[in-house]
């Protein structure tokens, strides 16, 4: 199993990092025997596994379920699991309280989106000993706001925003940042400019790693064909 160390050392040896969603025993043994890197068990259970429209219907029972099925079978890989929407806004209590549930549950980190009003949060958590990683761009449980699942950064004002969005989750003690749907130009900014890995979906080829959905990537929806899968 990667370590938190080693996904960084793995930047400044310039190797990519392969990630991808799992929520099932079956898929995760499958993910065990290869050579992908990380599984992010994440809130997207809800519209894979549940058939919610989108990801905000998630919660912490359901992500430690998905953790603990995933963790049975891929016992030799990095596990990194999703904080549900407006879980860290109960008060940091209530979130070390889901946190200390997802870690036990068999999760090697949490991945946190966003950065307005997360900062002083995910301090706390890396200072507490726990890997954040974070995540900008299009952030899916921010989708009633973004108004759709749409490329985020093409102006210039929002492309300095999310890129100094990333500078701040660095000094915040992340050791990885998600970049969603931004343009290729700018993740590739960013990834030359943290020292930290960046890991892209659908966010170009020059991030430091990439991660897809499995289900999208084995094609199983025919009704859903991003064009970066």
């Amino acid at each position: 199993m990667k370590s938190v160390n080693e996904f960084i050392k793995a930047k400044v040896k310039g190797e990519k990092i392969s990630t991808v969603t799992c929520y099932d025993f079956w898929s995760a043994k499958i993910i065990n025997e290869s050579d992908v890197d990380a599984i992010l068990v994440v809130d997207s259970s809800a519209m894979v596994m549940h058939g919610f429209e989108t990801t905000i219907n998630a919660k912490v029972v359901m992500m430690c379920y998905h953790v603990d099925v995933v963790k049975r079978a891929a016992t030799s890989k990095f596990i990194i699991a999703d904080i549900p929407f407006l879980e860290h806004k109960k008060g940091i209590e209530n979130l070390f309280q889901s946190v200390d549930k997802l870690l036990k549950a068999g999760a090697n980190a949490i991945k946190l989106e966003g950065v307005d009003g997360n900062l002083d949060i995910i301090k706390e958590l890396t200072q507490s000993g726990i890997p954040v990683m974070g995540h900008i761009g299009l952030t899916p449980q921010s989708i009633n706001k973004i108004g759709g699942y749409i490329i985020q950064g093409k102006d210039d004002n929002f492309s300095e925003k999310i890129f100094n969005e990333a500078l701040k989750l660095q000094s915040a003690g992340c050791f990885y940042i998600v970049l969603e749907l931004i343009p290729s130009h700018l993740a590739k900014e960013i990834s030359i400019n943290l020292s930290i890995p960046t890991i892209g979906i659908g966010a170009g080829l020059e991030t430091y790693g990439q991660v897809l959905v499995l289900h999208d990537l084995l094609g199983f929806n025919k009704d859903f064909n991003p064009k970066f899968v």
